[in-house]
């Protein structure tokens, strides 16, 4: 993906442009007009003439000029261009047509006229709907069965997407609704104990294992990074302001994959299974950071497979053993695992890309503390439970710790954990993402609400579970 990112963190909702043009997106089209004429006449400091603050702070001009000339303009000319949508009277998306590829672009302006988001992706045609309704376990007796139905319905309806199954854990009580098949065309619906990979989720275990070493004083939050190196990889002086705190709440200034990864991948649908820890340790030899340690968040799947490893290294075993020993065996959390057993495979659903072609399931190396973890709609209610009720356990103690805020600068973190607003309210919050399976976790112990919804599809399901959080307040 080319991607240049001036956000924290962004929230689309699909829409349609508006039939009459408002006065913003007047604005924004003749920015993006001018854009175009820079862009072909292959002039990025004239372009990086628009960028607004958040543009300036997230890339200096030699950064967006090398971004621009070795990544952007090797495209070619735009030889046509369309606007897609002009959402929220703010984010316009266009359709850039190149002479090879396609591209569509997302780009808003700030109060001030500049240029704030700036976000190239691969262009998608939208996907269209099936012919007939997807089958469901929602009997649609009350408000909330509806309401639920309501915001799957344009998720699962559409042809790109399989199955999805939901658990909501209400004032104690837990609802869970299941929709289309765990293998395209078996007419098999999912159920609460369907396994699904839930991809970045599993960060925030990683972030409870940091935690109950560190209640434990096997580890600091504050160590620095470099205590738990090797020398020929401590000696980097890039690493030096980094600490595991900051590994936790994507604040270490490293980015978020290892530019060496794709050189030692056989498997371009499998990216991170032979990635190994002489891979890690020789790219972390050289190195160099996106900005200093603790001022900015940079989401880092590195960082965290990173802080995996260590822990790895303090406990002498491996993130699997962690996970099964400190968390789910306490929990009765029986279906959650890096590697499955033959009983477990039985009830993991095929996976399928986000448009809607089975893909393989993800194989982790030394990064599996980023996302290897499968799970189900019933073992995560059970945690997401154990995560908003206090008891005297040294697991819940971890558990408190990850709450408490770590990072505070245009987005809050815990460990792991982002703290989100959802209708006025304060969410603790993870997603996550494979090619093959999209997943959301949220839960807010003062509302004593948390909603989990896990897709076998790789298109993402963050609209359908904010929605299903907002109808439920």
């Amino acid at each position: 993906m080319i991607k240049i990112q001036i956000a924290v963190l962004l929230t689309l909702f699909s829409g349609l442009a508006a039939s009459a043009q408002s006065v913003q997106q007047y604005k924004t089209d003749s920015v993006f007009n001018l854009v175009k004429k820079y862009f072909n006449a292959k002039q990025p400091d004239s372009i990086y003439a628009f960028a607004g603050e958040k543009f300036r702070e997230a890339l200096t001009p030699d950064a967006f000029r090398y971004v621009c000339t070795s990544q952007l303009f090797p495209l070619g000319q735009i030889k046509n261009s369309s606007l897609i949508a002009f959402v929220n009277n703010k984010d316009a998306r266009y359709k850039l047509t190149f002479d090879s590829m396609a591209l569509q672009l997302w780009m808003n302006l700030d109060d001030k006229g500049k240029i704030g988001l700036f976000l190239f992706q691969p262009y998608k045609e939208e996907a269209g709907n099936k012919p007939k309704p997807v089958a469901t376990t929602n009997l649609m007796r009350n408000q909330t069965d509806k309401k639920v139905d309501s915001a799957v319905r344009p998720y699962i309806q559409k042809t790109n997407t399989v199955g999805l199954s939901i658990g909501i854990l209400r004032n104690g009580a837990i609802t869970t609704y299941n929709y289309g098949e765990t293998k395209w065309g078996n007419n098999q619906l999912p159920g609460a104990n369907t396994l699904f990979e839930i991809g970045s989720i599993t960060k925030t275990f990683t972030a409870t294992l940091l935690a109950y070493y560190a209640n434990e004083g096997k580890v600091k939050l504050d160590d620095p990074i470099t205590r738990y190196l090797p020398d020929s990889v401590s000696v980097n002086p890039e690493l030096k302001g980094i600490t595991l705190q900051m590994l936790s709440n994507h604040s270490s200034g490293l980015p978020r994959l290892p530019d060496n990864l794709d050189n030692h991948d056989l498997d371009p649908l499998n990216p991170y299974k032979d990635y190994e820890k002489q891979h890690l340790f020789t790219y972390l030899k050289t190195c160099k950071l996106a900005g200093k340690p603790g001022e900015k968040y940079a989401y880092s799947n590195l960082g965290v497979g990173l802080l995996g490893t260590i822990l790895e290294q303090v406990s002498g075993k491996t993130f699997e053993q962690m996970v099964e020993e400190l968390i789910c065996k306490p929990l009765g959390m029986n279906s959650t695992a890096q590697h499955l057993t033959l009983a477990l495979k039985q009830r993991f659903v095929a996976v399928y890309n986000e448009n809607g072609k089975e893909t393989p399931a993800w194989d982790f190396g030394i990064l599996a503390p980023c996302g290897s973890l499968r799970s189900t709609v019933t073992d995560l209610l059970i945690y997401a439970k154990a995560n908003m009720t206090a008891a005297n356990t040294r697991l819940s103690k971890a558990f408190e710790l990850t709450h408490k805020v770590t990072f505070d600068k245009d987005i809050k973190l815990g460990l792991g954990w982002h703290i989100i607003n959802i209708g006025g309210a304060e969410y603790y919050f993870h997603n996550g993402g494979t090619y093959g399976c999209s997943s959301f976790l949220v839960f807010n112990p003062e509302g004593k609400l948390a909603v989990v919804v896990l897709s076998n599809s790789g298109a993402s399901i963050d609209a359908v579970g904010g929605e299903i959080v907002k109808s439920l307040q």
